[in-house]
């Protein structure tokens, strides 16, 4: 009897399977033929409003080998499928750019933010507050290469001294009790300074630490050149410019802006905090400065491995952007990383447009402001937010064992935290980052997802971080200089 009642729950559970397996089939099938016809679409409105139009991936190859494509992912030239590959194979003729505007092959894609900055695309924003990174490049273009920073000063206790300086403009900043908060994908520095920020402000927790949030490049309000390729090392480049490195010819700049990069490229050390993406950038920037890093904390790190033959590139699209129809955030994520025209029209529908979408939002919810994890979907060009997917989350998969070695051979203190029900970053990726530095602290967070890690769990964050810092507060930086240039010898 048992068995009889349970074979029609199997063949159901089958049969449910198969028609969401064939469904799925059917929607990307159709998404496939949408993008192709996109192609040509674009390709004509470029060749139009653009100058120098720049070419998409449909026709591109990847040109390997060289150092400027160093970490460019292979994953924006190898995303296939039958229909799609069909498809421009036959129109692959027609989408060819006329030999009068020829566009600008990857190499020059990939040298575009170390000489001078392209404007965004005319599918982009154009509001003020989208183009305002934009605003002194008549004066050099200084300006344009720095990241937005939102800075929390110290609050020191009355009669505390050891712990503050006196600055040369007679001001008094907090030495060495500085963190770096980095965000993750499709967020800005919002995402701290609405979280960590504001509960260190209504609490006695941090409020002795100099915070400061960054807007990752082409992110926020931070600058979203059009010819960039948004490699790790333009993301790690762009916080050192904006942060750890004084440009003495920027006489221009804020003095409050001044003060904190003063402060930032001295010998001073600093603490790492980072969310999702942010992560892989976050231990990036240690590995390049890892004897003035004092601790590093990941909240939901992706951290894939090669498998199955496949490249850990390949592995993290396909396990961050896998092919189905639900849940709607794995359906937007697969639309927004497997079909380049797809997304650059929701990114125009949507992101070109946002003002009027907080608006109508505003009118819906009766609130005047729009909450700053609407705000910040919106926030980024399609360029920005692409290339960032591909060449940070899939190509960094494939550096990431290399800066896990430099950070373990400093001896950086690390505490990952990850929740157990998060949907978008598997937790395994969190045990495996442990097995790679067996001295890191591993937190599992259960009930807790990819946002809730964070997000109405504030105060208990910082507690962690308080708890964290004190614990680690000992000079080790001498020792670890040795230590790393050994490392360095060794390789």
């Amino acid at each position: 009897m048992a068995t009889t009642l349970a074979s029609p729950r199997r063949w159901s559970t089958w049969a449910a399977g198969v028609a969401s397996s064939a469904l799925a089939g059917a929607v990307f099938a159709v998404l496939d033929v949408a993008d192709v016809v996109l192609c040509l679409v674009y390709a004509l409105l470029d060749g139009i409003l653009e100058e120098s139009p720049v070419r998409c991936y449909c026709h591109r190859r990847s040109h390997g080998g060289g150092d400027e494509e160093e970490e460019v992912s292979d994953t924006l030239y190898a995303r296939r499928s039958a229909i799609r590959g069909a498809l421009l194979g036959l129109l692959g003729l027609v989408v060819r750019r006329s030999s009068r505007a020829p566009p600008p092959d990857n190499k020059q894609l990939v040298a575009g933010p170390c000489r001078q900055w392209r404007s965004p695309r005319w599918s982009d924003c154009g509001c003020k507050s989208c183009v305002a990174w934009r605003g002194s490049s008549s004066q050099g273009g200084g300006r344009q290469r720095r990241l937005h920073v939102v800075v929390k000063e110290p609050e020191p206790a009355a009669g505390t001294r050891s712990s503050c300086r006196d600055d040369d403009d007679g001001t008094t900043t907090t030495e060495n009790n500085t963190a770096i908060f980095v965000h993750g994908f499709a967020s800005s520095s919002s995402l701290w300074a609405e979280t960590v920020f504001r509960e260190s402000s209504s609490s006695n927790i941090l409020s002795s630490s100099r915070l400061v949030a960054v807007d990752l490049l082409g992110f926020g309000q931070s600058p979203k050149p059009g010819n960039c390729m948004y490699t790790l090392k333009d993301h790690v480049e762009a916080i050192e410019t904006s942060l750890l490195e004084l440009d003495d010819d920027e006489p221009q700049q804020k003095q409050n802006s001044r003060r904190l990069m003063t402060m930032m490229s001295s010998s001073s050390s600093f603490h790492l905090v980072a969310h999702s993406m942010g992560c892989i950038i976050a231990l990036a920037l240690a590995a390049k400065h890892p004897t003035r890093v004092k601790s590093i904390t990941l909240l939901a790190p992706p951290y894939f491995l090669a498998c199955d033959g496949q490249q850990a590139s390949q592995v993290a699209l396909r396990r961050l952007a896998e092919k189905k129809l639900w849940p709607p955030l794995l359906l937007g994520s697969a639309v927004m990383s497997w079909y380049e025209h797809v997304g650059r029209t929701v990114c125009l529908l949507v992101c070109r447009n946002h003002r009027l979408w907080e608006c109508l939002i505003g009118l819906l919810t009766k609130r005047d402001d729009v909450d700053f994890r609407v705000r910040d979907l919106t926030r980024h060009t399609h360029h920005s937010a692409w290339h960032t997917m591909h060449n940070v989350i899939c190509g960094a998969a494939m550096l990431q064992d290399s800066n896990l070695e430099a950070v373990e051979a400093a001896g950086i203190p690390v505490m990952v935290i990850h929740g157990l029900r998060d949907p978008v970053v598997p937790v395994q990726c969190s045990r495996h980052l442990k097995a790679k530095l067996p001295h890191a602290e591993l937190r599992l967070m259960p009930g807790c997802d990819h946002a809730t890690v964070l997000s109405g769990r504030e105060r208990e964050f910082a507690e962690e971080l308080t708890a964290f810092w004190s614990g680690h507060q000992q000079d080790r930086y001498d020792d670890d200089v040795s230590v790393y240039r050994g490392y360095i010898d060794d390789r």
